[in-house]
């Protein structure tokens, strides 16, 4: 029998926090039989603000750390293959390995966190991709970089499922959908800087000192995850049945067709999104005439209008507008950016310029913030007791539809941006479809697994 979803939890519903379980009793005072006072209201409001802050910036760390091992090693890439005797498309793989352990590694770290809690996963993870990656900075040849770059993204994957699926366990509702909206400042903030810092660190050293800095990261967040992040998931909650039932609950999961909806809606939305990062650099420069800096800029821009929309949404629209029309918004006006960049880099209407290219890019860019963090909060909504599942479904499929979308930008070689358009307009036609036809229309069926 199918059962109704999780209902909205309302706009001013408190953020729910889990105590660690091992924490000790609350002290009382000296000499007396009685336990201390209850905190007052102002000091209990207080404490809550400083528990949300601490999960904030943690959480928005493990976000923000895969785009870092990423993007701040992009400028180095020239160095690796002179430094290694290596072809540039070899270091490539580099890049690849380690994208394709993100993805992987998430369908693997998100069912054992519903079975043994979030922290000893996310822990685990964390201790390996610290020595991932610097056995990565002290790497004596491309295969074995190539090796533990891919071990680096698999372990990687771990901060990125389970802080979904401990923002599905403090979080419901509107609340979520505003903590999501927050986590994108943070994630959407770390590939403007990333590359930069990647640039300042090889004004200091060599290439390896990329990895001795992520290291160092990765040294300090897992500190504080040890320290801070308690366990989210009680054990009452937690999957009990053998590890194989653990894994089906991805089964279950995906027969269900409003979340499958939001996850593929939300997964072929990225992928336009992965199709300009891959792109941009190339349809900028090479076609319309960008120097790297007036390139830089535009890059900068689009990812403050993702950030800013992103905050607009979690800050004013969340709790006032119905998320699924947020959604349908979002989705037309990425829709109507990439039909534009079709008709303008084919030439229908005259040779296009470079601000038309740029404003039809940034539109698309700043729709993005309603579009991720939404069905991200809608498709974990659907369920309560398989989050960390649930995560690792919306992370590998975004990850692995964008890898494969994104390289038919340049199918038609580099003197023509029409591929990176029409790309993009089908991965937005395909996550219209998966909305409406999934989404929509399956909330007359619907039941959270």
């Amino acid at each position: 029998m199918e059962s109704a979803p999780v209902q909205d939890a309302g706009p001013d519903a408190p953020a729910q926090f889990t105590a660690d379980p091992a924490a000790p009793p609350a002290p009382t005072a000296a000499g007396s039989r009685h336990p201390r006072h209850p905190l007052s209201r102002q000091q209990a409001g207080r404490e809550h603000r400083d528990t949300g802050l601490v999960v904030t910036l943690v959480l928005g760390g493990l976000t923000a750390l895969p785009p870092l091992s990423m993007d701040m090693y992009l400028p180095a890439l020239p160095r690796v293959s002179d430094a290694l005797h290596a072809s540039a498309a070899t270091v490539q793989l580099t890049l690849t390995a380690c994208l394709a352990g993100m993805a992987l590694g998430q369908l693997v770290v998100g069912p054992l966190s519903d079975r043994w809690g979030r922290r000893r996963p996310l822990l685990a993870g964390m201790v390996i991709y610290v020595l991932a990656t610097a056995v990565c900075a002290f790497a004596a040849s491309a295969p074995l970089l190539i090796g533990f770059r891919l071990v680096q993204g698999l372990a990687g994957a771990a901060g990125i499922v389970i802080s979904r699926a401990v923002v599905r366990d403090l979080y419901d509702g509107l609340a979520m959908a505003r903590f999501f909206s927050t986590l994108l400042l943070i994630s959407g903030v770390a590939p403007i800087v990333a590359p930069v810092i990647g640039g300042q660190i090889l004004r200091l050293t060599s290439w390896r000192g990329v990895f001795v800095v992520c290291t160092v990261i990765g040294t300090l967040l897992t500190a504080v995850v040890w320290r801070r992040l308690h366990e989210t998931l009680p054990p009452e909650r937690r999957h009990k049945g053998e590890l194989k039932s653990t894994f089906g609950a991805m089964k279950v999961l995906l027969a269900d067709r409003v979340f499958t909806g939001y996850v593929l809606a939300g997964s072929f939305a990225f992928a336009a999104l992965f199709t300009y990062v891959s792109a941009s650099s190339f349809v900028v420069q090479d076609i319309y005439g960008a120097s790297p800096q007036t390139f830089s800029l535009l890059f900068g821009l689009n990812s403050v209008g993702i950030v800013g929309v992103g905050q607009l949404n979690g800050k004013v629209l969340v709790g006032r507008v119905d998320m699924d029309r947020v959604l349908a918004v979002g989705l037309v006006l990425i829709g109507l950016s990439t039909a534009a960049l079709v008709v303008l880099t084919t030439g229908v209407l005259g040779k296009a310029t470079l601000p038309e290219i740029a404003a039809s890019l940034f539109v698309m860019m700043a729709s993005m913030g309603l579009v991720l963090p939404t069905t991200n909060t809608q498709a974990l909504l659907r369920t309560k007791n398989n989050a960390g599942s649930a995560s690792a479904l919306l992370g590998t499929s975004s990850f692995l539809i964008g890898a494969v979308l994104s390289p038919l930008a340049g199918v038609a070689g580099d003197g023509t941006a029409v591929p990176m358009a029409i790309t993009q307009l089908t991965c937005v036609v395909v996550a219209v479809a998966s909305f409406v036809g999934l989404c929509l229309r399956g909330r007359r069926t619907v039941e959270a697994p």
